[in-house]
């Protein structure tokens, strides 16, 4: 036999030898999945009622909404507001958030979940201020409650009443499940 018929001989002996692997390779059964990863991870709506009442009449209702998935981050947040400026002593400028701060989240523990949420409320007390030069004097409502989830009921997490008046904050949440 000459050189090159030995050469090509050696080379198709080792595709022959590679392409044997491979298709073994392919028969290997395959390891076994977790359970876990293959589930779809469950979606929930959280809708959140703020009401405001004075001597047991309703004046006012705020409405927010924010979608979650349980373990899925580390929480989620609805934030709207004003960034309103302060001058320190000082005499430097620093920024002040004014207006409503929801954050919420969600984690399974065994067969229920657990919800936590925090709710930060705050606005001037004379609304005449906002527009003063003067340093503004602020209102602040404050929320933090860890309860589990009652899926398709409205819940209340947290009821304040204002000291400087007869009025009363109730925070509501309702958890739905999506599909």
């Amino acid at each position: 036999m000459s050189k090159k018929s030995l050469v090509w001989l050696a080379v198709l002996g080792t595709v022959f030898c590679f392409g044997m692997r491979a298709l073994q390779a392919q028969d290997a059964p395959k390891a076994k999945v977790n359970d876990d990863t293959e589930r779809p991870l469950p979606a929930f709506r959280l809708d959140f009622a703020l009401y405001e009442a004075e001597d047991g009449k309703r004046l006012n209702t705020r409405h927010y909404s924010m979608n979650v998935v349980p373990g899925f981050g580390p929480s989620n947040e609805i934030k709207i507001g004003t960034r309103v400026p302060v001058e320190t002593q000082k005499g430097e400028m620093q920024y002040i958030d004014v207006g409503t701060n929801i954050w919420a989240r969600m984690v399974e523990k065994g067969d229920s979940i657990q919800l936590e949420v925090r709710a930060e409320l705050s606005n001037f007390a004379n609304p005449e201020q906002e527009n003063r030069t003067t340093m503004p004097l602020l209102r602040q409502l404050t929320i933090r409650a860890s309860t589990v989830a009652a899926v398709g009921k409205p819940m209340v997490v947290g009821i304040v009443d204002d000291p400087n008046s007869k009025r009363q904050f109730q925070l509501e949440v309702t958890v739905t499940k999506l599909k």
